[in-house]
C-alpha cells in the first residue's frame, strides 16, 4: 500500500479497513438512495431516472467503463434531464491512493463538472500514477493532474493530505455497504435498487437498462 505526500494517508486506509468494508474492484434498501452532501451530482433533480455508480478511482474497470460509456451516457441521458447521476466514491487497492484520487478530484471546491472532468483524467492516467511505482512518483502524477486543472502544487498536497477526505470516503464505504451491499466497483443502483445486469458496465447495456427505466416510469 502507497502512502502519498508528506503525511500518510494510510491512515485513511487504516481506518476503512477496520470497518471491514474495503471494495474488490469488479466485485459483486435503506435510506441509500437520498442524495447527500458526500455525493458528486449531475442532471436536473426532477429527472426521472437516478443513476448512483459506486466507483473508485484505482479501479481499472471504473475507468474502462468512463472512457468507453461516460460521454454517451452523459449526453444522451444526464444533459438531457432524463437522467440524474449520482457518483459515490468507493476506494480499491491501494486504497490510500483511491483517496488522493478522490481529493484531488475534489479539490478547490470544484463543481461536479469540474470533479468528473478531473477523475476522467486519473482514469485516463491510471496507468501512468502507477507506473513509477513510488509515493514520490505517485504525488507527482497527482500534482501534475491537479496542475492542469489549475491548481497549485500546495493545493493538490494540502488537499491529498486532508484527513476529512478519509473521513468522508469511511462514510460512503459503510453506507453502500449497508444499504446496497456494495462489494465491488463499478456497481450501479438504479432508482434505489443496485443494479445486477453485469450488461450496465457496457455503452448497449446501460442504454437498454435506461430505457426500460424511463419507459416503466411513463
Amino acid at each position: 500500500m502507497f502512502a502519498i505526500g508528506r503525511r500518510s494517508l494510510l491512515l485513511a486506509a487504516s481506518s476503512l479497513a477496520l470497518a471491514g468494508t474495503l471494495a474488490a474492484c469488479n466485485g459483486g434498501g435503506g435510506n441509500g438512495a437520498a442524495i447527500n452532501e458526500d455525493d458528486v451530482v449531475l442532471g436536473a433533480a426532477d429527472a426521472p431516472v437516478t443513476l448512483m455508480e459506486y466507483a473508485s478511482s484505482t479501479c481499472p474497470h471504473c475507468a474502462e467503463f468512463h472512457e468507453t460509456v461516460w460521454e454517451q451516457l452523459k449526453t444522451t441521458y444526464i444533459d438531457t434531464g432524463k437522467v440524474r447521476y449520482v457518483f459515490r466514491e468507493f476506494p480499491t487497492a491501494p486504497e490510500a491512493v483511491a483517496v488522493a484520487g478522490f481529493q484531488v478530484a475534489r479539490c478547490g471546491g470544484a463543481t461536479p463538472e469540474q470533479y468528473m472532468a478531473r477523475l476522467g483524467e486519473i482514469f485516463r492516467q491510471q496507468r501512468a500514477i502507477f507506473a513509477s511505482g513510488t509515493m514520490e512518483g505517485i504525488r507527482n502524477k497527482f500534482v501534475e493532474i491537479g496542475g492542469a486543472a489549475g491548481l497549485s502544487q500546495d493545493q493538490v498536497i494540502q488537499c491529498i493530505t486532508d484527513e476529512s477526505g478519509a473521513e468522508r470516503v469511511r462514510r460512503i464505504v459503510e453506507a453502500g455497504s449497508r444499504d446496497f451491499q456494495i462489494t465491488g466497483t463499478p456497481t450501479f443502483v438504479l432508482n434505489g435498487r443496485k443494479v445486477e445486469d453485469a450488461g450496465v458496465q457496457t455503452w448497449e447495456g446501460m442504454q437498454r437498462i435506461l430505457e426500460a427505466a424511463l419507459a416503466e416510469h411513463n
